[in-house]
């Protein structure tokens, strides 16, 4: 499959999180959104290491060049699951405290 597609699908994701992070209010509807730039960001990441290992492997066989990028979004992906765990626990508990997830009450916070 060309690189074009996954290009396209990556942007559109992305797009699809920009917006849904700048015209929400729900802290949840912008957690998942900030998630899904993040899964954009690494189908690219992978695309591309796929499309340079392809190239390499046409002149070495037994060559390992073009999987860091495949590691990167390993880490990335530890390091988001981490991110979810944390984020989460900080909304459950600005649900216990105000009873609500609407992320224009915590500007009220701040007097």
């Amino acid at each position: 499959m060309p690189i074009n597609y996954y290009i396209f699908l990556s942007i559109a994701l992305f797009a699809i999180g920009i917006v849904g992070v700048l015209t929400r209010r729900n802290a949840i509807i912008i957690f998942m959104c900030i998630e899904l730039m993040l899964n954009a960001v690494n189908l690219l990441l992978v695309a591309f290491s796929k499309m340079h290992h392809m190239k390499a492997l046409a002149t070495d066989a037994a060559t390992t060049v073009g999987t860091d990028g495949q590691l990167f979004v390993f880490f990335i992906m530890v390091v988001a699951a981490a991110e979810v765990t944390v984020g989460l626990a900080i909304i459950v508990m600005m649900y216990r405290n105000i009873h609500s997830v609407d992320v224009n009450f915590l500007n009220r916070l701040k007097h």
